[in-house]
């Protein structure tokens, strides 16, 4: 993937490293390198106004005058020092933002006004889930521009460690496109607390009301859901379980398919066979009081790619005076760490992560009732990219040829798939890029009338855009729907491997639940948990550089903001400032060559144990039979669905 951090905070070469600008075969000492600036024959390059120096006349070609060079290293020492004290400024500030943004309560970080609609905390059976409704952008009124004949659209943020508002933390994001197309937008937000004992099934018959209520609003319509990440398997369990109250489902970088993926691409979904499975994650609820820290994911996010985090902060070093706003714009988000409760957690991790149970059809939702993606009948359109190995296209699309046996098998089910690939972009780049805010997820929008008239089926979407312009005019840009065979995504699998990683889970599970936790809970107190809290690595590391805990960084912020005042960047052709680039180019792709390696060990390593590489096998073979069905059956009575809102030939037949 590329990094959880890495999208917003930087613009990407191909290769994905910073984009460094390169002088091939420089080295200020040596002669006979290609003319820099100053050289004879180089033009005369003005820095801040002034002349720099030549080469006189006297000098022989090639040769490097001596006062050039010294004038390039004052300069960038200059720069250099300047720089590095706007950079611990810079973290300086992070810090601060965090601790005031968690005295405030951790509220959404939406760069939108709203009111709150609902708050399920208040319900019968509580979860910390609001239903917000965005009323204004700035100074404008939302109630002019709307228009009434489309239907309301409800984005979900993911609860994957952090905190909501990755769907709208900017003008140009996926709220700020729906609200330029005239679409009524509702946000379902979450608080950093779990409700006590709060289950899986407490979360979904609160996003159930959440959509029922934006229906009613609406005389009706069925709302456009946008599930991002983690939050499009809810998206998802909540269309299986409730046909017909759901319009078109938008899933952008979900993983559905959780044992997909590529050799050597996508490390995550094999880090099961080497902690035991979802045993630890039930150690650290249990040393949390009942929490689970979101910190720890966040932390697994960083340590899959390594130098992204590098790539972070050396572009902010080498690029300070332009990243800094972007930079703290982001991080305000990434270090709003939100908690799980112990009960939906491990939910996730047995029936998710672990388990790979969605897309058998084993998830139970309640007593009696299992998820059944063959349920689904309003469309869905499945964005995804290559540049994502948190959610490669593998996890995001491989569940479609195990729930239908081919291409006729889904027809015959009466659903259309629309699925669109990136091929560059990274896993939040999917929700939070600009560029993709501004053409994909526009496109997406904008075709939605089309995909709902499409034939029952599975087609690509592709977008066809000559200019490379992604604030082209409608026109500019043209969408076409390639009609796709379900064996044209069909991925290899380890099956076998992963199901003998589910069964040691599933023992280590009950061994830990047995014998082990009801020591831990009853030696963790809240105290011990508030100091583990405290204590995490992801909060030190940015903590300890705000000025409550380090007062000499005030001094720090002094020195900034004279430097400020009175900034003397280098030249962007001076010759140090040009190595240094190569410098932290090289260094990346070094920890880059190191994170290959380990993946590739960890791999051989998961190989070795679980006989993955025996055990790969086409998607295909396991797709059900439909005439010999042997999943669990839903034994809800017709009570069971009125209660939800629904009738059971809705919800076996209904679009």
């Amino acid at each position: 993937m590329t990094s959880p951090e890495s999208e917003p905070t930087s613009e990407r070469t191909g290769n994905g490293h910073v984009p460094m600008t390169q002088h091939d075969g420089f080295s200020p000492f040596v002669a006979g390198t290609p003319p820099l600036p100053g050289a004879a024959g180089a033009p005369t390059v003005r820095d801040g106004g002034r002349a720099r120096p030549g080469l006189t006349p006297e000098l022989a070609p090639g040769t490097i005058d001596p006062g050039t060079v010294i004038a390039d290293l004052i300069a960038y020492a200059r720069d250099a020092t300047e720089r590095s004290i706007l950079f611990w400024d810079t973290l300086r500030q992070r810090a601060d933002n965090m601790l005031a943004h968690e005295r405030a309560g951790k509220p959404p970080l939406l760069d939108f006004d709203y009111e709150v609609i609902l708050d399920a905390r208040r319900f019968e059976r509580p979860a910390n889930y609001a239903l917000l409704r965005v009323t204004r952008v700035g100074d404008d009124c939302l109630e002019d521009c709307l228009d009434a004949a489309k239907p309301p659209v409800v984005i979900l943020d993911p609860r994957a460690g952090h905190g909501p508002g990755i769907g709208g933390f900017k003008q140009d994001s996926e709220i700020g496109i729906a609200l330029h197309h005239g679409y009524p937008v509702y946000f379902v937000t979450f608080y950093p607390e779990p409700a006590a004992g709060q289950t899986l099934a407490d979360v979904l018959h609160a996003l159930r009301r959440f959509v029922k209520e934006v229906s009613h609003r609406h005389s009706g319509a069925a709302p456009v859901l946008y599930g991002n990440c983690q939050a499009g398997w809810a998206v998802t369990l909540l269309a299986a379980d409730c046909a017909g109250l759901a319009g078109p489902t938008v899933l952008n970088g979900t993983p559905l398919s959780y044992w997909a993926g590529e050799t050597g691409i996508n490390p995550m979904r094999i880090a099961a066979g080497f902690e035991g499975g979802a045993w630890l994650t039930h150690l650290l609820a249990d040393l949390g009081d009942g929490r689970f820290d979101g910190a720890f994911l966040v932390q697994n996010f960083e340590g899959l790619k390594p130098e992204a985090v590098w790539e972070k902060y050396a572009t902010l070093y080498v690029h300070m005076d332009t990243e800094r706003e972007r930079f703290l714009a982001f991080e305000r988000w990434w270090g709003g760490y939100y908690f799980l409760s112990r009960e939906e957690i491990l939910a996730i991790v047995e029936n998710f992560f672990v388990g790979n149970r969605l897309e058998q059809g084993r998830v139970q939702i309640c007593e009696g009732c299992h998820a059944d993606l063959r349920r689904i009948r309003n469309p869905l359109v499945i964005f995804a990219s290559y540049g994502d190995n948190i959610t490669p296209p593998h996890q995001a699309l491989g569940w479609i040829s195990v729930v239908y046996k081919n291409t006729d098998d889904l027809k015959a089910a009466g659903q259309r798939i629309v699925y669109l690939i990136n091929r560059h972009v990274g896993h939040l780049g999917i929700f939070v890029s600009a560029k993709v805010a501004r053409l994909e997820h526009r496109a997406i929008l904008e075709s939605l009338p089309r995909i709902e008239a499409l034939p029952p089926g599975l087609y690509e979407m592709k977008i066809d855009n000559p200019s490379g312009d992604p604030d082209c005019r409608e026109g500019g840009y043209q969408v076409r729907f390639e009609a796709r065979e379900v064996s044209d995504i069909r991925f290899p699998r380890q099956h076998h491997a992963f199901e003998r990683v589910r069964d040691l889970s599933e023992r280590n599970e009950a061994f830990y639940s047995t014998f082990l936790s009801p020591w831990v809970r009853t030696l963790t107190t809240p105290w011990s948990a508030a100091m583990l809290e405290t204590l995490h690595p992801m909060r030190t590391s940015r903590h300890l550089l705000s000025e409550e805990f380090l007062p000499w960084m005030r001094g720090v912020r002094w020195l900034a903001e004279q430097v400020g005042d009175d900034r003397h960047p280098a030249a962007p052709d001076n010759p140090f400032k040009i190595e240094e680039e190569r410098v932290v180019s090289r260094v990346g792709e070094a920890i880059e060559q190191g994170r290959r390696l380990r993946d590739a060990m960890w791999e051989r390593v998961f190989d070795s144990l679980y006989g993955g590489a025996t055990g790969a096998r086409p998607a295909g073979i396991e797709s059900r039979d439909t005439d010999h069905d042997t999943r669990p059956q839903d034994t809800r009575t017709g009570l069971d669905f009125q209660a939800a809102g629904l009738s059971r030939a809705a919800t076996i037949g209904g679009n």
